[in-house]
């Protein structure tokens, strides 16, 4: 039981570090070391890989088990450095910047990826490992960590947004959720979950970009212009915003303990049934088998709701980006085991069985054997197949970028602007025009 616990708690520490949210929280505590051989000879080569995500070094120890066995003309050892976020982040940037010091392998989180792109970037191009996988894997993602063409880092996962229904409420209010197909039956809905049970359909959040983000990704938009300037007062997202207060005012949604779905505040009311609907990422998934227990077979999965039938229903969110720096000592051999350790259909079912992570290689998403597995805790869990709903929509999963102001444009609109909105009723235009003056004077 000791060791189950341990798992999870290390599962939430990473998974928590994989959002896109507003704002990143920092680990005082020392890095670890280890060296992992993997079955390796004395003739491997040795690469470093920094991380600050544990769990990411014990999927690449099982990956560096099956490269050895596959590769004995190959071999590798791999000396692995788990740091807190700010200091791996801050002390990569620092040897990149100098040439001295960086490690082989590495692991950039997707809101700081663009630093590492600036100028000429000390990371080598991927692109001859990933165009193997490309007719398999979900382009949006390769392209958060890209510039000018060339491919710089390789995602954990797709992070593919959707909905999670507690089919229970909805039942007892007499709703169908395969029937939500726009916001507008989504309104009609929660107005009828609040008339029969006193409960709201979903959140107003105050503390993540999530809903804005899919909403952004619905209308074709973003949060930054195609150079990569702030545009948070658009009228794509003064629509956004407008829907989402429209909803709080019809009590549809309610702003909820720690200002979104993903915090411990959040999963007590989520598991207590006052919510009956979350709209996040597919890691989310993790949260509720985690967390939310007395949830298990409630709770379904579904695409979620569009302004007008035909939009994009889902956009990737959260993020992780494993680099090769232009120092490792055999740049050839770092870049064919990364693709390897992330790419492969074997990488990806390790991470859908180990992490509970939408696999970026979507050859996996049609094995069943794997994706439908009756022993699997997700596949037990939910009341439908989490890759059913995928391969509805993997053709829908939009981007949004993550640019050098998104950190500025993500602090101010959680901290500042949606609380505004929903806690203090702002008028939304003017919230907006307010955070956009705010966000190019910080920019300054």
């Amino acid at each position: 039981m000791k060791m189950k616990k341990w798992f999870i708690l290390l599962s939430v520490i990473s998974l928590v570090l994989f959002m896109s949210g507003c704002g990143k929280s920092s680990n005082s505590s020392g890095g670890t070391k280890s060296v992992l051989d993997g079955g390796a000879g004395e003739t491997a080569t040795e690469l470093s890989y920094w991380t600050f995500v544990e769990l990411h070094g014990q999927h690449f120890e099982k990956m560096l088990t099956k490269w050895n066995a596959a590769n004995p003309d190959r071999q590798i050892k791999l000396n692995v450095t788990v740091m807190p976020y700010d200091d791996m982040h801050n002390k990569l940037s620092i040897a990149l910047q100098t040439g001295t010091g960086a490690p082989d392998i590495a692991d950039i989180e997707l809101g700081k990826f663009p630093d590492f792109l600036k100028g000429t970037p000390q990371l080598e191009s991927l692109n001859d490992v990933i165009d193997p996988y490309r007719d398999t894997i979900v382009k949006s993602r390769i392209d958060l960590y890209s510039k000018d063409g060339v491919n710089y880092g390789i995602p954990t996962h797709v992070g593919a947004a959707v909905a999670f229904y507690n089919t229970d409420i909805l039942k007892e209010a007499g709703v169908d959720y395969t029937t939500i197909k726009t916001w507008d039956d989504y309104k009609k809905a929660g107005e009828l979950v609040y008339e029969k049970t006193g409960k709201h359909m979903g959140t107003a959040d105050t503390s993540a970009t999530w809903q804005a983000s899919m909403l952004l990704a619905q209308q074709g938009s973003d949060f930054t212009d195609a150079d990569g300037n702030p545009q948070v007062n658009s009228p794509e997202m003064v629509k956004a915003l407008t829907l989402l207060k429209d909803l709080q005012d019809s009590n549809v949604l309610a702003t909820v303990a720690g200002g979104q779905p993903d915090t411990e505040e959040a999963y007590g009311e989520f598991n207590s049934g006052n919510y009956a609907s979350a709209f996040m990422p597919f890691w989310m998934m993790s949260r509720f088998t985690n967390y939310m227990s007395d949830l298990s077979g409630k709770v379904a999965i579904a695409p979620i709701p569009v302004i007008e039938e035909g939009m994009p229903r889902s956009y990737g969110g959260g993020g992780t980006g494993t680099v090769v720096t232009k120092t490792a000592k055999d740049v050839q051999l770092a870049k064919d085991f990364l693709a390897f350790a992330k790419l492969s259909e074997d990488a990806n079912i390790e991470i859908w069985n180990t992490l509970g992570f939408d696999p970026v290689n979507m050859n996996v998403w049609t094995m069943e054997d794997v994706t439908h597995n009756p022993d699997n805790q997700f596949v037990k869990y939910f009341q439908n197949n989490p890759f059913d709903v995928l391969n509805e929509i993997k053709d829908e999963i939009k981007l949004i970028k993550s640019t050098p102001a998104s950190p500025t444009i993500n602090n101010v609109l959680c901290t500042v602007t949606l609380n505004e909105i929903f806690e203090d009723g702002k008028d939304v235009k003017q919230a907006l025009d307010d955070a956009q003056a705010q966000i190019e004077q910080e920019l300054k």
